[in-house]
């Protein structure tokens, strides 16, 4: 502070100063946004529940195409590799085979299948069992299907794990069922690519909600805006309120969106857990997670702050003093 001679008190406000009053301002309305919401709790409601409704049904389609993807390490129609052994290998081979199969990474289960038990399936499948009896030795071989994981699914993984398998010395033939293979994944590349325009329109009608009631927001303090920049108040010290109330609404939307979504899984887990006991399964459904939950939140804040900072920008600039 100094004196000059006119006797009147020039100050200078220091770098220590400003950034308090910068930081200070962003703690005032980022408290006082939210009390504003909590001052009118039908408005904020309605605002966070499009929010949270755009945000659930991509949620819910993204975790159901998990639950699937778990389902087919275990689904009894999930593909199968055939692996047909030597007519002359002996027990200790085939045991000591199977041992290395279950190693694999690629590998979910391994079933032995003897050469009796193939004939005898074979004779109640074709109904040639008199013409086998009458042979005096079984033409047909041990079989062991293997059952990849649900990542060695995957046309080339599948393709590149049956040559492995067939390289082995008591092998034979290997045969795989590689249609299923690629409508299996054709289908989860479609569920994928239809949850990621679903969840770009949604999130394109959550800028547009939030964006709008922004603007109503603006256009009902046009006066408050009006004496702030009259008094000097700066364009970023006028817009953060309402960059804040955006942020607000998308994160109570988010946080509203996660309960839905957990609410709904609950719902139907008993019935899932009973459809699993008929069909002799473990499989146990996997709901949204905490991290899922922090996602929503995450996306759901970005959404309504880029709504508000959409709509501050566009309208913000049109009054004027």
């Amino acid at each position: 502070m100094a004196r000059i001679d006119n006797g009147a008190i020039q100050s200078k406000t220091s770098l220590g100063d400003k950034a308090r009053s910068y930081w200070g301002h962003h703690r005032a309305s980022f408290l006082g946004s939210l009390a504003r919401l909590l001052s009118t709790p039908g408005q904020t409601l309605m605002t966070a529940l499009v929010v949270a409704i755009a945000l659930a049904l991509p949620a819910t389609l993204l975790v159901a195409l998990g639950n699937i993807q778990q389902l087919g390490d275990n689904w009894d129609a999930s593909p199968k590799i055939s692996v047909y052994l030597n007519l002359r290998a002996r027990e200790t081979a085939i045991e000591q085979l199977i041992k290395r199969l279950e190693r694999m990474a690629e590998v979910n289960a391994v079933q032995y299948l003897s050469a009796e038990q193939v004939k005898a399936d074979f004779q109640r499948m074709s109904g040639f069992g008199e013409a086998l009896e009458a042979l005096d030795d079984n033409p047909l071989p041990a079989t062991l299907v293997v059952t990849p994981t649900f990542a060695a699914t995957e046309a080339a993984a599948l393709q590149s794990l049956g040559e492995k398998i067939a390289s082995e010395a008591i092998v034979d033939e290997v045969s795989m069922d590689m249609e299923w293979v690629r409508r299996l994944r054709e289908l989860m590349v479609l569920g994928k690519k239809i949850v990621a325009a679903l969840a770009g329109l949604l999130g394109l009608g959550v800028l547009l909600a939030v964006g709008n009631t922004i603007r109503l927001a603006i256009e009902n303090r046009r006066d408050e805006i009006v004496v702030s920049k009259l008094v000097g108040g700066s364009d970023g010290f006028v817009r953060r309120p309402f960059i804040y109330s955006g942020g607000w609404y998308g994160f109570i939307g988010g946080l509203l969106a996660a309960l839905i979504v957990v609410a709904g899984f609950w719902i139907i887990e008993g019935t899932v857990v009973k459809l699993a006991l008929l069909y002799q399964s473990d499989f146990e459904l996997q709901a949204l997670g905490f991290k899922g939950c922090l996602q929503l939140l995450g996306i759901g804040t970005l959404l309504g702050w880029l709504g508000a900072w959409l709509a501050v920008g566009r309208h913000l600039a049109q009054i004027e003093p």
